[in-house]
């Protein structure tokens, strides 16, 4: 690896010196000189794009070209006659500036080369040709390839440190703006520009009275030719594994026109590629966004689906089928409907050994070693259906339905070297229904309402069984638990728990907006949050003549049952004023509140009823079009959901028992962010960086008793504040043909836990550093070199850790004869425990593909993962109570053979 690193920098050494540069100033008659001017440079004889650039704010530019070649330069601004120079390139660099004159149409020139990227307000558009080399297939290869544009570990697009939010294409929402299904799916060669729309408001009469500085949207303009017109691919494959037989199919359509548009994903595979994973669905918000979002306050509904023990790409057998259909229809120029449909389903079996070490010695808990054998399927579905209606500027009325349901199963096997052999069974069948009402009027020019609101009705019903061999006759290190549960000394112990958690929560608010002058306006808000939650629970154990009994614990006043009814109410009125002066946009607000809380239980009623006021600040500084810091200060109210307030035990497993408390109070953070942003198309230089702290008050912490390594855990309000801070930036330049670039974070915790009534901190401090570099050329191979270097050192009150993690990689993607695709992914990956341990595995995935010529109907391709047939992963990692070395066993080495037809 460091061998190549060597060989790689000495190359990019070598086309330094064979380059030389091109720079000047652009100016207009006057002699001003005109910032984001465009500087295009092409091979004469060729005619092919060599460099391209900006001019900053002193119109200033600099082009990289290679030496003894005669380039035709143009020079081109808006409301400004282009300006084509032929000049040759010797051996020293060259100074020349250009001075543009006011445009005359009669003896306008021809643009002969468009623009790579071009500026326009808060709008980037990449022509997205200039950044292609031939062996993209995807969205995401081009994104990829982009400045400023980054596709993080999740899938998720970031443009300039922010996730994207939102995509589009041509205009219309793709899956409600879901960015990984389009940018895996979506085929390269429809692909014309990619617009990044920065501050995007989805509302036209709002985008002058809100701060939308953290939304960014993508929006995908297809080739002409692709609308009226299906066009996609579709991907056949089988092959060979140790132990089955592989297939692939996955059908990718798409039809575009201006009224309406339609868009198929599929995929049924046994070689473990997940077009989503069961997180991406659950996540999947389909464009709702709380309208209490910015009031100050958070109420915590829970989340009581299974928690699998899997990530779906450590797995020993994964099993994905997928069909997702979206549309969108312009009735008339008033109206538009638009939609989807998905459909998941996923079988998994996985196997992972571990071993457990807990952070106080003086605890006397032991350590544990346990194995899990899983298998877990998850079925999902999601439908929506929106309406926008808009008949003028002046009025917009949003209408969205959302309905998801699931059905969740998971076994497992787990044996522990403390409590012996645990069969356990999880089941689960959610649905939820989200509804979302938005209307925005726009009274005249200076005064606009805007009504938001949200309803959810939820439903969870989670079922748990586990089966642990037990002795009758002699001490076992589950007894002492179970005569605290109540149950009877049997051969084994059988226990059941059914559970039902139904949540209905509404979320309101009336805005209205004053527009005082064009630098300032005054916003007020008027919100409610209304909620109920009831929950019902009940322990029981399975006897030997097939019949149940209810245990009567003898910890927690024998409650082991739970029938409660939690009410929350949030009425708030808000105010804010929003000022321009100069490079300086300051918003300072406050809302005042006045909450209710009740819970009902075992006939005794919980009530909490209070006031507060919640002051909020941003102020931000616009150095440039393209360079700004952000200032953020709030205060948050946090509220937690009924499962923290019900007295009635609940298992969450054989090894985690939890009750209650109902009189639990809200918490209290004071949150401050700092975000700086600078995108340069002079030096194609892009920075990030932002600062968080945030100071949490009151919040509801666990205590924890340990009987071997069993906890029982209830909630409290802890008097001692948790703090975290962090600090997170990313830096990227693109040197001619080479891009490099430094990601970097830093994160300190500070935690208070109470176990086996001892308080103790638990502090963390993680800190990761990722440079990388790699080549850019449009024929040659491509080659990006990384290294990833983290540490975390973690002091949990009674014994201190460090986790040293350094992972190199090399990817390589080649287009050879204009015909041949290569791709290559090789990482490795190595940690360091105390006492001089290390653990290392490698990973090596690569691919083979041939179609004659970019636009061949038939592509024939050879894929394989994990080429040396590793068996599992090592990771080490900490948590408040313990530190644990797990081994996840993985996919041995598949081989598929594939066809793909582009439609």
């Amino acid at each position: 690896m460091k061998k190549l690193l060597l060989i790689l920098l000495f190359v990019a050494a070598n086309l330094s010196f064979a380059q030389i540069k091109l720079q000047g100033v652009v100016t207009d008659s006057l002699k001003q000189p005109l910032e984001l001017a465009s500087v295009v440079a092409f091979n004469q004889s060729t005619n092919a794009l060599e460099s391209y650039g900006s001019t900053n704010e002193q119109g200033k530019f600099s082009l990289t070209l290679k030496k003894n070649i005669t380039y035709k330069i143009q020079v081109s601004y808006i409301a400004m006659k282009t300006l084509e120079e032929s000049i040759a390139v010797k051996e020293e660099d060259i100074t020349k500036n250009f001075s543009l004159m006011p445009e005359n149409t009669l003896d306008a020139i021809e643009l002969v080369y468009e623009m790579p990227v071009t500026i326009k307000g808060d709008t980037v558009t990449y022509n997205a040709d200039s950044f292609k080399n031939g062996s993209e297939r995807k969205l995401e290869d081009v994104l990829k390839n982009l400045p400023g544009v980054e596709i993080n570990e999740d899938g998720q697009v970031e443009v300039e440190g922010k996730v994207v939010n939102k995509l589009m294409v041509n205009g219309k929402d793709f899956f409600d703006g879901d960015t990984k299904l389009g940018t895996k799916n979506i085929p390269s060669k429809a692909v014309d520009k990619i617009q990044v729309l920065r501050n995007y408001s989805e509302v036209n009469q709002l985008r002058g009275v809100t701060n939308n500085q953290d939304n960014v949207a993508l929006n995908i303009k297809l080739k002409e030719g692709k609308e009226n017109f299906w066009f996609g691919d579709i991907t056949v494959g089988a092959g060979i594994s140790p132990d089955n037989e592989l297939y692939v199919l996955q059908p990718k359509l798409f039809y575009y026109t201006p009224k309406y548009s339609i868009n198929f994903i599929g995929d049924l595979n046994n070689t473990g590629e997940v077009a989503l994973t069961r997180r991406d669905i659950r996540n999947f918000g389909g464009g709702f966004r709380s309208p209490s979002r910015s009031s100050g306050t958070s109420i915590n509904l829970g989340d009581n689906s299974l928690n699998f023990l899997t990530n779906q790409n450590n797995a020993v057998e994964i099993e994905s089928q997928l069909a997702s259909a979206n549309f969108s229809y312009a009735v008339n120029p008033s109206l538009d409907l638009s939609g989807f449909a998905i459909i998941n389903s996923s079988e998994i079996a996985s196997r992972e050994t571990s071993f457990v070490r807990y952070t106080n010695e003086d605890l006397n808990i032991p350590d544990e070693a346990t194995e899990q054998n899983n298998n877990e399927r998850s079925n999902q579905a999601l439908v929506k259906l929106s309406a926008s209606y808009q008949p003028n500027f002046n009025n917009q009325l949003d209408y969205d339905i959302l309905g998801r349901i699931s059905n969740d199963k998971q076994r497992q096997n787990l044996f522990s070297s403390v409590i012996g052999t645990t069969n356990q069974i999880e089941e689960v069948t959610p649905y939820s229904i989200n509804q979302n009402l938005n209307y925005y009027y726009t009274l005249d020019e200076n005064n606009i309402f805007s009504l938001e609101a949200q309803h959810l009705l939820k439903n969870e019903d989670p079922f748990y069984n586990a089966i642990l061999g037990n002795d009758p006759n002699g001490p076992d290190a589950f007894d002492n638990t179970a005569d605290e549960l109540g149950l009877q000394n049997l051969a084994q112990y059988n226990i059941g728990q059914n559970r039902r958690i139904e949540s209905n929560q509404l979320d309101a608010k009336l805005d209205y907006f004053h527009i005082l002058n064009p630098r300032s306006n005054i916003n007020i808000t008027l919100g409610t949050i209304l909620s109920t939650q009831n929950f019902n629970s009940n322990i029981f154990q399975f006897l030997e003549n097939g019949s149940t009994f209810n245990p009567t614990p003898t910890i927690n006043d024998g409650l082991a049952t739970n029938d409660t009814q939690y009410n929350f109410s949030d009425i708030y009125i808000g105010a804010h004023y929003r000022l321009k002066t100069g490079k300086f946009t300051i918003t300072p607000g406050f809302s005042v509140h006045a909450y209710g809380n009740k819970n009902v239980q075992f006939g005794e009623t919980f009530e909490d009823n209070f006031l507060r006021i919640l002051p909020d600040f941003e102020t931000r500084i616009q150095f440039k079009k393209s360079e700004s810091l952000t200032l953020r200060y709030e205060i948050r109210n946090q509220f937690t959901d009924v499962t923290r307030l019900a007295q009635g035990l609940v298992l969450n497993n054989l090894n985690s028992i939890q009750f209650g408390a109902p009189d639990l109070q809200n918490a209290l953070s004071h949150n401050v962010n700092l975000i700086y942003s600078s995108f340069n198309l002079f030096n194609y230089t892009n920075v990030f960086a932002r600062a968080a702290y945030s100071s949490n008050i009151d919040q509801i912490r666990s205590l924890t008793s340990f009987d071997n390594v069993i906890r029982t855990s209830t909630f409290f309000n802890s008097n001692f504040a948790d703090e975290n801070a962090s600090l997170s930036g990313r830096v990227q330049r693109t040197f001619g043909k080479i891009r490099a670039s430094l990601r970097a974070g830093i994160n300190y915790s500070k935690i208070n836990q109470f176990i086996q009534e001892q308080q103790s901190v638990n502090e963390g401090f993680t800190q990761s550093y990722t440079p990388s570099i790699r080549t850019n050329f449009k024929v040659a191979p491509n080659v990006t070199l990384s290294y990833r270097y983290s540490v975390t050192d973690n002091n949990q009150g009674g014994r201190k850790t460090q986790f040293i993690t350094t992972s190199p990689s090399i990817d390589v993607d080649a287009y050879i004869f204009k015909a041949i695709t290569f791709r290559s992914n090789y990482s490795y990956t190595r940690q360091e425990v105390g006492g001089g341990q290390t653990q290392s595995f490698q990973t090596w995935d690569a691919r083979l593909s041939y179609r004659k010529g970019r636009d061949a109907k038939w592509e024939y391709e050879i894929n394989a993962t994990n080429l040396l047939d590793i068996s599992s992963q090592v990771r080490n990692s900490a948590n408040n109570i313990s530190v644990f070395t797990s081994e996840t066993f993985i996919q041995p080495r598949f081989i598929t053979f594939r066809a793909v037809y582009s439609l």
